[in-house]
């Protein structure tokens, strides 16, 4: 699994894809945070991060998915995936080298923001006027949330040699995980069990974390949508041997 790891970091890093999706990142939350006046933290006038972990899963629901939707995609089309297959290496190796992978490419691109955090701390009224403890747990939490949407990607992009069917296959899903739920939540034909509904969505977790609160039910949750996101990945892969 290491051999595939370093493997596929070395690809992302070789290739122009890492780079362009830190920088649309970056760009992107820094505009919002800095520069348009809806969102930005200069416009409202107390210290939060709030815009970057409120628009930052938007943002990662197309990011995400041009990072992974070349993990399986890219070998079945150049036709190296039956020989990957035919190595000595298990299902789950394969998975979880790509997977991790990604991931990592992931974790790299949410490093700069800390600049955020370094400024918004000392625009603070009085410098360091900052609720550090929710800005940890929404971090906590948009690593969390990255890691869901990549396991997302690479199940996508096994189903399909097409990188681009891939990414809106992958861009689409992670939508609807993470605000399908809640908007059906919203329909008022469910009654009491409008809050057990909701909780299957990523929003109610996500949004559990971003206020600082670490509670091993959502720790579980992501861990559990992801490993079930890996384990469809796997049971694609073991469809294509036969």
């Amino acid at each position: 699994m290491l051999a595939i790891y370093r493997k596929e970091v070395n690809s992302y890093l070789n290739s122009l894809i890492a780079y362009v999706v830190m920088a649309v990142f970056l760009t992107g939350t820094g505009l919002l945070m800095w520069v348009f006046p809806d969102t930005g933290v200069l416009s409202y006038g107390f210290a939060d991060l709030s815009t970057l972990f409120t628009l930052g899963p938007y943002v990662f629901m197309f990011l995400i998915p041009a990072i992974t939707m070349r993990s399986f995609a890219e070998e079945r089309k150049a036709g190296t995936m039956e020989l990957i297959l035919t190595q000595p290496v298990a299902d789950w190796q394969l998975v979880l080298g790509k997977y991790f992978a990604a991931w990592t490419i992931v974790v790299f691109t949410l490093i700069p923001t800390l600049v955020y955090y370094i400024s918004v701390y000392q625009l603070g009224n009085p410098v360091g006027n900052l609720d550090s403890a929710g800005i940890a747990g929404s971090y906590i939490g948009l690593i969390l949330l990255g890691g869901v949407f990549t396991a997302v990607g690479i199940f996508a992009s096994s189903l399909t040699e097409n990188q681009v069917i891939a990414f809106i296959l992958a861009a689409f899903l992670c939508f609807l995980l993470y605000t399908g739920f809640s908007s059906l939540a919203g329909l008022e034909a469910w009654g009491d069990s409008t809050l057990l509904i909701e909780k299957f969505g990523i929003l109610y977790h996500y949004d559990s974390m971003s206020r600082g609160l670490i509670d091993s039910r959502n720790l579980l949750y992501f861990i559990t949508v992801t490993t079930l996101m890996l384990l469809l990945t796997q049971l694609v892969l073991n469809s294509r041997k036969w």
